[in-house]
């Protein structure tokens, strides 16, 4: 019913900078919050950014000031801009939304398949 793929991840030095994506698609009404989350191997999945479908934005403080969270809602599309990467943002990054399909008045909860980011020292 709805797909969320994301695409951007890859290897970079520390320092350096990628840009995550997440686009939606499938029978979609409208969506709600979206959101970036992370799993790092041995970790727990962990919230790295927010945003709501007015554009408000939340962030975990490790990556305040080095990650924007943006959206696209006339393209189902969300987006994560990660400067100065850390080694410690080594993860997998999942895109996760709040998805209304046409037909229905509540949200369901999809994730992404997950794409890996490795950031070396």
């Amino acid at each position: 019913q709805v797909q969320l793929v994301e695409s951007g991840g890859g290897l970079v030095q520390a320092g350096g900078s990628l840009r995550l994506s997440c686009a939606a698609s499938g029978s979609i009404f409208s969506i709600n919050a979206m959101g970036w989350y992370r799993q790092a191997p041995g970790k727990q999945r962990e919230l790295v950014a927010g945003i709501t479908s007015g554009g408000r934005t939340n962030y975990a403080d490790s990556v305040k000031g080095r990650f924007t969270i943006s959206r696209d809602n006339a393209k189902n599309t969300m987006y994560l801009q990660m400067n100065s990467l850390k080694p410690e943002d080594t993860a997998v990054y999942y895109c996760n939304a709040e998805v209304i399909l046409i037909g229905l008045d509540y949200s369901q909860t999809y994730w992404g398949q997950g794409t890996q980011v490795t950031v070396s020292s």
